[in-house]
């Protein structure tokens, strides 16, 4: 299984590669927007051309996001996010419309610099009495909005604040901390069906399991393409984006997380991603401030 990183090397140096078995092969690109400025045939050529493979030893893995790339995410895919987003609302027949409606729910969820990877904390806001991860599949897409990838996303989001008020769901959504996004990129091309992946999630309380969920892609209620193709309507991306395509597993109103929680998600054919949890977002801020 390959992916595509966006990495540190031992001297500091920020680059884009190819990790193939713990082998990292560099690409020759300057960044990853500059990679998905391209059509995704010729990333793929790229990505087979990859260039010698380099020491692995101080290399440390990045979000793959950069220049002015940024993540959105769709709302309400999923019947089980339709009947969990009622029933903490206090408007709960607008979601059962957005879910029935032709266009979907799509909203802005980060900027590239704003976003955490694996082994980085995801925060929880202090003025949120109930804040839940939501595992889904990400897709990374050009400037010209074709699918070059999938990625984990965790699109974490504070349930009181949104369920008390729809029109508050920027700050239920929006914040340093919420966006977490795994460190490696399935390439397209080795995913030979992205309607039949597997997701599972964990939280881990003081080492011990209190909560597990498992869904699937193929229970989507939309396409991934129809999404992509509502997303570029009027908008630009001329360095590629992440979509986040929505959830499908979602705690009970009775378990919120928890700062010292551990969030595990992982999908299948595409990765993993590892997050511990934290109270506000002074200590995100620390490890943003610090690559």
């Amino acid at each position: 299984m390959s992916h595509l990183v966006r990495f540190a090397d031992g001297t500091g140096t920020i680059r884009v590669g190819v990790l193939t078995d713990e082998q990292l092969r560099p690409l020759a690109v300057a960044s990853m927007s500059d990679l998905l400025r391209r059509p995704v045939a010729e990333i793929r050529e790229l990505a087979e051309a990859a260039g010698e493979p380099v020491s692995a030893a101080g290399v440390r893995l990045l979000p793959p996001l950069d220049g002015r790339m940024e993540v959105w995410a769709a709302g309400v895919t999923y019947l089980r996010s339709e009947e969990a987003r009622r029933e903490e609302s206090a408007d709960e027949d607008v979601y059962a419309r957005v879910y029935r409606a032709d266009r979907p729910e799509l909203f802005f969820k980060s900027s590239a610099w704003r976003v955490v990877t694996d082994g980085e904390p995801i925060a929880i806001r202090a003025d949120s009495a109930n804040n839940v991860p939501e595992p889904e599949l990400g897709l990374l897409l050009t400037g010209a909005g074709e699918i070059a990838g999938y990625v984990v996303v965790d699109d974490v989001s504070s349930r009181s604040i949104e369920g008390e008020n729809p029109l508050y769901l920027p700050q239920a959504k929006i914040y340093t901390g919420s966006c977490a996004v795994s460190a490696r990129v399935r390439p397209a091309w080795e995913v030979p069906d992205r309607l039949s992946l597997d997701l599972r999630m964990r939280i881990l309380r003081d080492g011990h399991e209190v909560f597990a969920g498992e869904a699937s892609t193929a229970q989507l209620n939309r396409e991934p393409a129809e999404l992509v193709e509502y997303l570029w309507r009027d908008n630009d991306f001329p360095d590629g984006a992440v979509l986040s395509t929505g959830t499908s597993i979602v705690p009970g109103l009775d378990l919120g997380l928890r700062p010292g929680d551990v969030v595990e998600i992982e999908i299948g054919e595409v990765g993993s991603l590892h997050s511990p949890v934290v109270l506000g977002a002074d200590e995100v801020r620390r490890v943003l401030a610090a690559r």
